[in-house]
């Protein structure tokens, strides 16, 4: 009860902020909280495959790019309201995520990152070679999304959408870690073999978390086309892809504010670290070595830890009374 007390009080102050920011930030502040949101979102979905399912996937940029790649062709060549490209970007990243599904079912541990791995990098291949449709390596430039001819051509204008859907993502993650779902995806994270003695459909489970997960990314990817003109291929490479994890990892495998502190945590430092890209990815690693030799769970790994400690003993007095009844 607790817990969930300071989980209302900081999400109300978080609520408070961003509805106050745009009255005292520069434009420049609004787009840094604009992209923070967007890592929120991408980390949010890797969560549902690596803290919530245990399945090591490395190919989020990936479905990250199809979402802004999907997005942008809609809004450059039809212009419609910016959900239809957004929930356009989604559905085929989701689609792309339930193929990719598959792996998940005949593979696991190292071999199954491999694979993912690879997937990604033959994505980023896609994105730099397929110029007739992506403009290969010359970057390209996405048109202003628009909502009943309302044109949202600045940052600030933008922001009040960007906030929702990150809102809306974030309820739904919630939801899905207290549903029926969710305990199924935590039951196959521990152990496949135990949740299918228990009747959980593993590779139905296994297929519905990177399908989601996918989604998540290409919705994530939407949402950047609200605010940004423009997408390099180089961007939605390895390096993203050690971001995103980096975040989950750091931020407490199975944790949702783990994964959402993460995101604004290597959010913030990636942008410090614009100017430094190539000591990005050796900074991402030593920091990623570090916890996973000191603090392997992450930043909330006490709390989420505690939680689940409870919930068992709570679990085993009700059984301990029941046989006792």
């Amino acid at each position: 009860m607790k817990t969930n007390r300071i989980d209302h009080a900081l999400l109300a102050l978080m609520a408070i902020a961003l509805a106050a920011l745009p009255f005292f930030a520069s434009g420049y502040v609004i787009y840094v909280v604009n992209l923070l949101l967007v890592f929120v979102v991408l980390a949010l979905g890797l969560h549902l495959v690596i803290g919530e399912t245990g399945q090591f996937a490395l190919s989020h940029a990936a479905f990250y790019g199809v979402g802004i790649y999907t997005a942008g062709l809609i809004n450059n060549l039809w212009h419609p309201p910016f959900f239809v490209s957004i929930v356009a970007g989604g559905l085929l990243a989701a689609l792309m995520g339930y193929v990719i599904g598959a792996l998940a079912l005949r593979m696991r541990d190292i071999y199954l990152a491999l694979s993912t791995f690879a997937f990604g990098e033959a994505m980023q291949w896609v994105f730099l070679n397929w110029d007739a449709v992506t403009n290969g390596s010359n970057g390209f430039r996405i048109s202003p999304a628009t909502l009943l001819g309302y044109e949202l051509v600045s940052d600030i204008k933008a922001y009040p959408f960007v906030v929702l859907i990150a809102a809306l993502l974030l309820w739904t993650t919630v939801l899905l870690s207290r549903s029926q779902l969710g305990s199924a995806f935590r039951a196959v994270r521990e152990s496949d073999v135990a949740a299918q003695a228990m009747g959980v459909n593993v590779n139905a489970v296994k297929r519905a978390a990177f399908t989601l997960s996918a989604a998540y990314a290409g919705i994530a990817g939407g949402m950047y086309t609200l605010f940004a003109s423009f997408i390099h291929p180089e961007s939605l490479g390895f390096q993203t892809t050690i971001l995103i994890l980096t975040m989950v990892v750091v931020g407490g495998i199975g944790s949702v504010r783990g994964a959402i502190a993460g995101a604004l945590i290597f959010g913030l430092i990636s942008e410090l670290l614009r100017q430094a890209l190539s000591f990005q990815e050796i900074i991402y690693g030593v920091i990623l070595m570090g916890f996973m030799m000191f603090a392997p769970k992450g930043l909330f790994a006490g709390r989420q830890g505690a939680r689940r400690a409870a919930a068992s003993a709570v679990v085993a007095a009700k059984t301990k009374q029941g046989s006792a009844a």
